[in-house]
């Protein structure tokens, strides 16, 4: 397992993962856009692109989905009406925002040779980002360590608690792709420096 290294010459930053690894990136970012991609919190495409700019009828309140909660906590805790108000003039674009940066994922992986169907080749696939597209995936990463972390009921300290399960218990294994996300943002964190 490598991370991402910042080149010395030409200061972009690149990863290289074998294709299970990359295809994996691409399912969990897929997922994500999946979520995210409510009509409610999601303008039409067919309306006027200045209506749409100016469309403030987004969600007023909060997400009933866990996952779609931690990305999108309310904003005001005690005031229930406010928090609606700023949420519908705020989420959909914080949807939209989410979505192209999980999106931006897939079409990196994809541009540098990731198999559209499954493949059993021992293959390896090298992307090479530049610091804005650095900073887009590290957000990613963030969406998407939250997303499987609110899932999987991950809190502070309980470490002990994910080392203990046996290897083949499900939760342990995505406990692990939770923990390499973390390592593959801190790798980038690092690299983006």
């Amino acid at each position: 397992m490598s991370g991402f290294v910042r080149h010395r010459r030409s200061k972009r930053i690149h990863a290289t993962f074998p294709v299970f690894e990359a295809d994996l990136l691409r399912s969990l970012a897929a997922q994500i856009v999946e979520l995210l991609h409510n009509e409610s919190a999601i303008p039409s495409a067919t309306r006027d692109p200045l209506e749409q700019m100016l469309d403030f009828s987004g969600p007023t309140t909060e997400p009933e989905d866990p996952v779609l909660l931690r990305l999108f906590p309310n904003a005001y805790r005690n005031d229930e009406e406010s928090a609606g108000e700023f949420r519908r003039f705020t989420e959909g674009a914080l949807r939209d925002g989410k979505s192209r940066a999980a999106a931006t994922i897939i079409d990196v992986l994809e541009e540098a040779g990731l198999p559209t169907e499954p493949t059993d080749e021992d293959l390896t696939i090298d992307v090479e980002l530049d610091q804005e597209t650095a900073l887009v995936w590290m957000r990613s990463f963030t969406d998407l360590r939250l997303a499987l972390g609110t899932r999987l009921g991950v809190e502070e300290g309980d470490e002990e608690y994910w080392y203990s399960l046996p290897d083949d218990d499900p939760r342990a294994q995505a406990h692990h792709i939770y923990e390499w996300l973390g390592f593959l943002q801190e790798t980038l964190v690092h690299a983006v420096r």
